[in-house]
């Protein structure tokens, strides 16, 4: 079995940490957040939940990535810590669940630079960045570190520029339900785990993953509370609810360059997403949980190639008929299954009460927030985790 090389340092892990995250919340899920929340304040609520549920999973996903510093996440930790099962139900979940979060990424990147052709613009977008990805993690490293400069000057500029805009009535949408925008900010925040998946391909990992982690989800809440607040001040519920570019219209006197600035900053979420689910395809085909031809790793860069093309085949097929607020809550579904399985495999390390607390916490958190999903998120997602279930009794069998 050739193995993937490890050049990413500490910087490197932080950097696609970032990568992974801004741009699913700031860009995209602001509108079906505002959508469930219904109120301001329990948009903020929720936020804050989701903030919270998103710590306790990071603390557990670092804890078990130093202890186990392979390609897969989760997928390997439940392996190890829960059993074959738990581990396989886990992969399932994050490549089923995180094939929607690309194609709702590429039709973002569609909507923001071409919204009469989002599609067309979404499937380039898919081929281009799985070219990068097929020559190697230190390419993916280098373009994310650009892509998340271009991300923060277009945010900073959004939140500079809309203190000149006026101010919309706050006007409420219903009876507040915090916990149903709740799980759909989640999927905001589930790109920390694209570090732990790269684990087979850090430098030091023991230590470099423990620290990246928390640095790059701190980093990520600050912004996205800044940008909520932004964008209800300046749009109000009602507008921001039915908006699928709200940044843009934040600051309409730079429509065009933040348009453009939003686009070629999501690439770097595609860019990172593509990497992550690539590298967890690649551990389950490792142990036959997938078809054995995906553990193919590149001679000269060292890719999962295989893995890597098929992904990018599947996903222009969801870009190709999907929505994409249903690839949003149906992903928060499945990844949040995916982390509850996180937080009991932690939870089975041991160490200090506080560690446990924390794991029980979350894993409590991402059942929660799960639940309150919007029902057809959670009808479409349950039944995709249960033909994972009996694929895996069938082939077992």
């Amino acid at each position: 079995m050739t193995s993937l090389a490890r050049r990413l340092k500490p910087v490197d892990a932080v950097v696609i940490g970032l990568g992974a995250m801004i741009g699913a919340g700031v860009f995209v899920v602001w509108g079906p957040a505002a959508a469930a929340a219904k109120t301001a304040p329990a948009l903020f609520a929720a936020l804050l939940l989701a903030g919270l549920v998103a710590a306790c999973n990071a603390t557990g996903s670092a804890r078990l990535a130093a202890r186990y510093p392979e390609s897969g996440g989760t997928y390997v930790y439940g392996r190890e810590r829960l059993g074959a099962f738990a581990g396989y139900l886990a992969g399932w979940g994050f490549v089923v669940g995180k094939t929607a979060s690309c194609a709702a990424m590429a039709l973002t990147i569609g909507f923001y630079l071409w919204p009469q052709q989002a599609r067309v613009v979404a499937v380039a977008a898919v081929v281009a960045l799985t070219a990068v990805n097929l020559r190697g993690v230190t390419k993916t490293a280098l373009a994310t570190k650009v892509l998340v400069a271009v991300t923060v000057a277009v945010l900073l500029t959004v939140i500079f520029f809309s203190f000149s805009s006026g101010t919309a009535q706050a006007v409420s949408l219903g009876s507040p339900t915090p916990l149903a925008a709740a799980g759909l900010l989640f999927f905001a925040f589930a790109g920390y785990a694209r570090i732990a998946t790269l684990g087979e391909e850090v430098v030091e990992p023991q230590r470099t993953i423990p620290r990246a982690v928390p640095v790059a989800l701190g980093v990520v809440f600050v912004l996205y509370l800044l940008v909520a607040i932004v964008c209800v001040r300046v749009l109000g519920m009602a507008r921001l609810a039915a908006s699928t570019a709200p940044l843009a219209e934040v600051v309409p006197q730079l429509s065009i360059v933040v348009r453009v600035g939003a686009g070629i900053a999501v690439c770097g979420v595609l860019l990172s997403l593509l990497a992550g689910v690539g590298r967890t395809t690649l551990a389950m085909a490792r142990r036959a949980d997938l078809p054995r031809v995906l553990d193919r790793v590149h001679p000269q860069w060292r890719t999962p190639w295989i893995a890597e093309l098929v992904l990018a085949a599947v996903v222009i097929a969801v870009v190709l008929l999907a929505d994409i607020r249903g690839a949003i809550g149906f992903s928060s579904l499945t990844v949040l299954t995916y982390y509850a399985i996180t937080n009991l495999s932690a939870w089975t390390l041991g160490g200090r009460w506080w560690l446990k607390a924390v794991a029980a916490l979350g894993f409590a958190g991402c059942v929660l927030l799960a639940v309150t999903l919007p029902p057809g998120s959670v009808i479409a997602g349950v039944a995709v985790l249960a033909v994972g279930c009996l694929t895996y009794a069938v082939t077992r069998r």
